[in-house]
């Protein structure tokens, strides 16, 4: 890649991250000024009702060709199995809570990061196999990540169970047939549009109150998300024939950094929210730094 072409992919990359940077920043300064922060009022807010409106919407409105879906869902269902094996033997092996932390080393943040990046680099075609992508990691990720994250939980907490509920409601319609009806599409976009907002809050207060020990193991968490996500997405290509433009989106999109709903988790049901932070941040700015080359790795099928 030439140095103007680099830039370039910068000067978009920052573009698609100023909300992101806005929406945290107001967190961070709420954080600064040591002003009462309702952790908990948000966390449950985000997990219990906005994240399952999200997921109901999107799935509900969503256009995936099935043989497009069956395609990218297995490969995606595959990817995410190999992650999580290596990054709970990972974890183990380094003395970290495998239950806790394994789901933010194995689900890369697809959403609010992958789906515009996959636009800027393949197209409306590349947004489409992102959007498929997106599905299948979040249902697994808000479903069985949770419980097996709540299952090893220092905290006692109720399971959240409305992105299941969220899922199986959405998949049941959409399989009958039947049209979800205008008001309840607009409620459930409009209460699901809370969700990253109130995650990158949360993110930002955190960021600002976390733990250098936080920082440090954020660090390594960070990383491992990464090389495992590299990893990964090759070894899904090598293993699953994929048309070129589909290798390249997937082998992208699981290689993003750590995902903030991560974040908000991790804090709810454990001790280590200094620690998902730290993975947030580490990630997302070392994510920032590759990205060119990653683009470029992805857009030339190197992996």
């Amino acid at each position: 890649m030439t140095g103007g072409l680099w830039l370039s992919v910068y000067a978009h990359v920052a573009t698609l991250l100023l909300p992101v940077v806005c929406c945290a920043g107001v967190g961070a300064a709420w954080g600064l000024r040591g002003l009462f922060y309702p952790a908990e009022f948000i966390a449950t807010l985000a997990t219990l009702v906005s994240t399952p409106a999200l997921v109901f919407h999107t799935l509900s409105t969503t256009r995936l060709d099935n043989m497009q879906l069956l395609e990218v869902g297995s490969a995606t269902l595959l990817g995410l199995a190999l992650a999580a094996v290596l990054s709970g033997i990972t974890l183990r092996s380094l003395n970290m809570p495998a239950r806790t932390l394994g789901s933010a080393a194995t689900f890369p943040n697809t959403g609010n990061l992958g789906l515009p990046i996959a636009q800027l680099v393949f197209g409306d075609t590349g947004l489409a196999v992102a959007v498929a992508f997106f599905t299948v990691n979040s249902i697994v990720q808000h479903t069985l990540g949770v419980w097996v994250m709540s299952s090893g939980s220092q905290r006692s907490q109720p399971l959240p169970k409305g992105v299941m509920f969220a899922c199986l409601l959405a998949v049941v319609l959409r399989v009958a047939g039947v049209t979800v009806p205008a008001p309840v599409l607009e409620s459930t976009r409009l209460v699901g549009s809370l969700a990253v907002p109130l995650m990158l809050l949360s993110l930002g207060y955190a960021l600002v109150t976390v733990s250098r020990e936080g920082i440090r193991q954020g660090a390594v968490l960070g990383a491992l998300r990464l090389l495992i996500g590299l990893l990964v997405g090759a070894m899904v290509v090598y293993l699953i024939p994929l048309p070129p433009l589909v290798a390249g989106v997937m082998t992208l999109q699981f290689a993003m950094p750590v995902a903030i709903v991560n974040c908000v988790y991790v804090q709810r049901f454990s001790t280590y929210g200094d620690v998902a932070a730290g993975a947030v941040l580490v990630s997302t700015a070392a994510f920032l730094l590759l990205c060119p080359l990653l683009i470029w790795l992805a857009t030339a099928g190197r992996f």
